[in-house]
């Protein structure tokens, strides 16, 4: 008994300045991790809004790269800013194979990339592949269809946006010559040229030049029967259907504008 007393008697509580000390380190790391956890939100958000503003400024590239690529020596600029991603010019991304009435036709052309991408690191999650703008097809027929082909997708950490363009065919009607019906058929062709390079952080203009426009005129070839046009980027070919030439010969003319990027 004499020993329970004494342990009572000998207790001591904390003092209050220790408790101060207590109470204010853990209040210092509360602060730290929720002003880390605050910045960490700030910059999600702000990678977001770049990315989102990327968009925006790849679209109007494509409608500058356009508007120049059939006007000789045109020339446009977009502005960029990059801060959380980088710009990517690929010089020959891709290389396409046009063929034509069972592969009687053929010709190849290479073309660069114009890819801006974000490290999925800055928190802005993976998104998911798709297209601002055309499809995943390589050839169209139609008018009212773009050329370009911008997809925005998530691989290897990153975060990207993929801007090239695809090929037109336009049939520009028929004459008679000799007897013999000449059916001709356009394949215009959008031809990125640059030099390989990554543009860091900062604002810059990203410049497309018209540098000349190069055609090419095709023997004529007989028609034959269900007559088409496949494009192949390296992948899957993609077909357009000339089942409208009912007979006579075809003559294709490949019209390449070659546009310049560079910053």
């Amino acid at each position: 008994m004499q020993s329970k007393r004494s342990l009572r008697k000998n207790r001591r509580g904390v003092s209050p300045a220790v408790s101060t000390v207590i109470i204010t380190a853990v209040s210092v790391v509360l602060v730290l991790v929720a002003g880390n956890y605050a910045l960490q939100v700030l910059a999600s958000q702000r990678a977001i809004a770049e990315f989102e503003t990327a968009q925006n400024s790849m679209l109007a590239f494509d409608d500058a790269v356009r508007d120049i690529a059939w006007d000789k020596s045109g020339s446009r600029s977009i502005r960029f800013t990059n801060s959380y991603g980088n710009m990517r010019l690929i010089a020959n991304s891709k290389t396409f194979t046009i063929t034509g009435l069972n592969g009687i036709y053929h010709d190849t052309f290479s073309t660069a990339a114009v890819k801006y991408q974000m490290p999925t690191g800055w928190g802005m999650p993976g998104i998911p592949a798709s297209y601002i703008v055309g499809d995943n097809s390589t050839v169209i027929s139609s008018l009212t269809d773009s050329m370009g082909q911008a997809q925005i997708k998530h691989e290897a950490g990153f975060n990207s946006i993929t801007l090239n363009y695809r090929v037109r065919v336009s049939y520009e009607g028929s004459l008679e010559i000799d007897g013999i019906t000449y059916h001709y058929v356009d394949i215009f062709v959008i031809r990125l040229n640059c030099n390989s390079s990554t543009i860091g952080a900062g604002d810059f203009n990203l410049v497309c030049k018209n540098m000349g426009l190069t055609t090419k005129r095709s023997d004529p070839y007989p028609v034959g029967t269900s007559p088409s046009l496949s494009v192949s980027d390296g992948g899957e070919p993609f077909e357009v259907d000339l089942s409208y030439l009912k007979s006579g010969n075809v003559i294709f003319t490949l019209v390449i504008s070659d546009v310049r990027v560079s910053y």
